[in-house]
């Protein structure tokens, strides 16, 4: 007979936000089987944070997700890394925290997500982290969670030569871009302690773990097992059912929870009807609304010798690789994105739509170097596209890949977003002192007219890897949302989700802050408890947004 396991609530995927999840109920004094279909997060290529290129894309960690051919990319299938490991894809992704704006939160309570502004999640923010900033308002911070959160040393001069570049180009500087002001130019913040990568499952899964009333489960989810319009547990590929005697958790990711839910027959009628899979819950948003983040590499060669590219040799990364080892020390106790910058494309809008992270070298997608000496680059791309794709079926066999076409670059807008900040970022790189460093553009190059430029986009944009949103929290007498503000199911009882799939839209940045955010909410409002006292701070919006791109200086016709 296949074994028999249940507990008191069952948790689907042992990534960012069900790590944190588990965590929680644990320390209430429920029981929690947590199921996770990876393997241990044990091993240099995850713990040492300046190897983060090497688990994304390894059988062994990674899903191997991707795209149907991309219609607006030239065709194009690109891939969608996605954790299948302890700590999900927060043992796999580049380490770096951003929570968000507040103005991204205040925008999912307008669109249904009643409790979520930013007044709201703030607590939860604070709850989830301690910080070791060195400067900004500390009201913003949390200083006892779980999950530590670092700032790199910064001793490559080309960093801050790029935060003073972007302030100098009028944009401002920021002590702290996770509290109260997030745009202008500043230190990057990265969940990395003690020199290693501090993932989920570090921070939140191995305590849960260590009070033997948490467990991880190896296995493929089949479906969530239903009775009478109640989940009751989940059934694996290899027969063995997890009951639960509260609820069911699914937190398995932006594509994993909409393919789970799809196979337990709650999704679009009509796809699961094709897919000959029985209807439980007609839901057409489950699936739906799904966003991510376009980027592109603006790269230059450098005219002093100070980048990182020595290290990129083999004796370079063995050098690095012995100091962490031994000592835990040196350039690979960073995932070397140090600086970033957050800024507004034009005026009227009221807070920042493009993000950059900063790299003291200039290397390509596959990992080779793009400058022959030495170079940098900023990853660069608007933050929200009003694109949207989606996640369906390929087949009900659990163990086949969905179907994911994030649809990019469909909208007239995503392009004129995209040329913009090419162009904001060309300037900003001739601003003194980064003007000293530059030597040549290497990418986009000679690219200047927006024909020219739309072919660089289409050519070699990427991912950043931000799949999130289709699963949609909203109200329940909304017919595309997927989940009610309590982040329970619409339409089956005892069956909760959170995780990124629930996000109504894109946050500014990067998700696996905002992912163990809804983690950590989630858990009050599946205990039963009143969330945490809204905190009613302010945020710092650029006074004349409605008239001004920048503060002060810089070509302002360059937005144009």
């Amino acid at each position: 007979m296949p074994e028999a396991l249940d507990a008191d609530h069952v948790i689907v995927g042992a990534g960012s936000a069900g790590c944190a999840i588990a965590y929680r109920l644990v320390e209430a004094g429920k029981s929690v089987i947590v199921v996770e279909h990876g393997g241990t997060d044990w091993g240099p290529f995850i713990n040492m944070p300046a190897a983060l290129s090497y688990p994304m894309g390894m059988k062994r960690y990674d899903w191997g997700y991707v795209t149907e051919p991309e219609p607006h990319m030239g065709g194009r299938v690109m891939a969608c890394p996605r954790g299948k490991v302890l700590g999900g894809s927060s043992s796999i992704n580049g380490m770096i925290y951003v929570r968000g704006h507040a103005r991204d939160f205040d925008t999912w309570a307008e669109m249904g997500a009643d409790g979520w502004a930013y007044a709201d999640v703030l607590p939860y923010f604070k709850r989830a982290e301690t910080w070791h900033g060195e400067a900004g308002d500390p009201r913003f911070r949390g200083h006892d969670g779980p999950l530590h959160i670092t700032r790199g040393p910064r001793k490559n001069p080309l960093f801050q030569a790029f935060i003073e570049a972007g302030a100098n180009a009028g944009y401002g500087a920021t002590e702290d871009y996770n509290g109260q002001r997030q745009e202008g130019f500043g230190a990057f913040e990265m969940t990395v302690w003690q020199g290693e990568r501090w993932s989920a499952a570090k921070a939140y899964l191995r305590p849960a773990l260590k009070t033997g009333r948490c467990r991880v489960v190896r296995g493929l989810v089949e479906k969530v097992e239903i009775v009478e319009g109640r989940a009751t547990g989940v059934r694996l590929t290899d027969g063995r059912v997890i009951g639960a005697r509260g609820d069911v958790i699914l937190s398995a990711g932006a594509i994993n929870s909409p393919k789970i839910l799809m196979l337990s027959g709650i999704g679009p009628a009509k796809h699961l009807t094709e897919m000959g899979i029985p209807v439980v819950a007609d839901r057409p948003g489950v699936g739906a609304n799904l966003q991510d983040h376009l980027e592109l590499y603006i790269q230059y060669a450098c005219t002093k010798p100070v980048s990182l590219a020595p290290y990129w040799s083999l004796w370079g990364k063995a050098l690095v690789g012995a100091q962490w080892l031994f000592f835990r020390q040196g350039l690979g106790a960073s995932n070397n994105f140090e600086a970033c910058g957050f800024i507004r494309s034009r005026a009227g809008i009221d807070y920042p739509d493009i993000q950059f992270h900063f790299l003291p070298i200039a290397v390509r997608y596959d990992g080779k170097t793009a400058a022959k000496g030495h170079g940098f680059q900023a990853h660069v791309g608007p933050m929200r596209s009003k694109s949207r794709g989606s996640v369906t079926l390929r087949s009900k066999d659990p163990g086949a890949a969905p179907r994911i076409l994030f649809n990019y670059m469909s909208q007239t807008s995503d392009w004129e977003e995209f040329r913009r900040a090419i162009r904001l970022t060309r300037e900003i790189f001739g601003t003194e002192p980064m003007a000293g460093f530059v030597d040549h553009e290497i990418q986009p190059g000679k690219a200047e007219t927006d024909a020219e430029l739309d072919a660089v986009i289409r050519e070699h944009a990427e991912s950043a890897y931000h799949p999130c949103g289709t699963a949609r929290m909203g109200r329940r007498d909304d017919p595309m949302a997927v989940v009610d503000p309590q982040t329970r199911v619409i339409g089956v009882e005892g069956l909760r989700l959170a995780d990124s799939s629930v996000f109504p839209l894109i946050p500014n940045g990067n998700l696996n802050a905002p992912s163990i955010m809804v983690g950590e909410k989630a858990a009050d409002h599946i205990l039963g408890r009143a969330p945490l006292a809204a905190e009613n701070l302010e945020p710092w919006i650029a006074p004349d947004w409605e008239n001004a791109q920048r503060e002060s200086g810089g070509r302002r016709e360059a937005a144009e």
